[in-house]
């Protein structure tokens, strides 16, 4: 969970806060001068030139701690009001602890659906922080429902918990694509005598709630997912 600057400045110690205020006053400056320059809140920058906060972005895990790092870099980019450029080029160019910190902090930035790619890139990852942090709020607002379901599936299949999936009940509820998906899916494992996931059950529980009229929500008649495989003489 990110925290917030007021949570960072109570852990952080003299030199750490010296280092971010120093870090987020560059960002807002930068953040400032480029409003100023262009009268609006958000110009593009050049993909080419990097302002001076980028690279305390980079930084912020040796100055304020590993376990600091994501929210320091997280209140980086809100501060900067971080253009589409900068975004794309602290994902690219960083490490998969950079990268995290961007997709956590997407939701947070008015970008519109212009950073879908770099959801849609950690998505195709094998590393389950990217790809828990690509199912958070910004996917859960602009995914549409072919890629929103096969992120779902990812988080199965790669062991991500499907608690990390931004507003699931509500995307998931009465998608009765992606119950036939999670069907699919657990039949497979069936197949090769592998355990169904306890994640693919509340997930399949949550397909078959719709929402009638009075803004409830009742269960319909769900599609049980196999159940595993009785063991043999040789398992």
């Amino acid at each position: 969970m990110l925290k917030s600057r007021k949570e960072l400045d109570a852990e952080l110690g003299g030199a750490a806060r010296a280092w971010l205020d120093e870090a987020l006053a560059e960002a807002a400056h930068d953040a400032a001068r480029t409003t100023a320059a262009s009268g609006t809140p958000h110009p593009e920058a050049s993909p080419y030139v990097s302002p001076p906060w980028e690279l305390r972005y980079a930084a912020a895990g040796r100055h304020c701690g590993q376990e600091n790092a994501d929210s320091v870099r997280s209140l980086l980019l809100v501060e900067a009001r971080a253009p589409l450029s900068s975004v794309t080029r602290l994902y690219e160019q960083g490490a998969a602890a950079e990268r995290r910190a961007v997709l956590l902090t997407l939701h947070r930035l008015d970008l519109g659906d212009t950073a879908l790619p770099l959801v849609e890139d950690a998505l195709r990852a094998n590393d389950t922080r990217l790809v828990a942090a690509a199912v958070g709020p910004y996917a859960a607002d602009h995914l549409d429902p072919h890629a929103w379901r096969h992120a779902v599936l990812k988080c199965l299949f790669t062991g991500v918990p499907v608690a990390a999936v931004a507003r699931l009940d509500d995307r998931a509820r009465g998608d009765s694509e992606l119950a036939r998906m999670l069907g699919d899916f657990a039949d497979e494992r069936t197949a090769a005598g592998r355990a169904v996931p306890e994640d693919l059950r509340t997930v399949l529980a949550l397909t078959a709630l719709t929402a009638p009229a009075d803004g409830g929500a009742h269960r319909a008649t769900p599609t049980a997912a196999p159940a595993a495989p009785a063991p043999t003489e040789e398992s």
